[in-house]
């Protein structure tokens, strides 16, 4: 189920990165400015398990209809969430998908 589309205030933004550790707000690359992404780098023991954790998330993403932003570099990705339609500012669809994001890397870490 996608969440609303709204751009969420500070102070829930705050309130979500409570909640997603290593997650982190940087400028964004992509929108009109001010445009703010939530960020995390993840981390694998290799190029194989990078690209098997964003093949396992592709399906669930498309679900949510929400779709990241994200770099693969050997061992690690860093993946960028904004809500484009909300002039690339964060949402609760944004957190949403950090939530899975996390729920998946833990997965796939007891997995490794």
């Amino acid at each position: 189920m996608m969440t609303e589309r709204k751009a969420l205030l500070n102070d829930e933004i705050k309130a979500a990165l409570q909640t997603l550790p290593g997650w982190t707000v940087v400028e964004g690359q992509t929108g009109r400015p001010p445009a703010h992404e939530l960020h995390k780098r993840f981390v694998f023991q290799d190029f194989v398990h990078a690209i098997a954790f964003m093949t396992s998330a592709a399906g669930p993403i498309d679900t949510l209809n929400h779709h990241p932003r994200w770099e693969n570099v050997w061992n690690r990705i860093d993946v960028f969430l904004s809500t484009h339609d909300l002039a690339s500012q964060i949402s609760p669809a944004d957190v949403e998908l950090a939530r899975l994001l996390e729920s998946l890397y833990v997965n796939a870490k007891g997995k490794a």
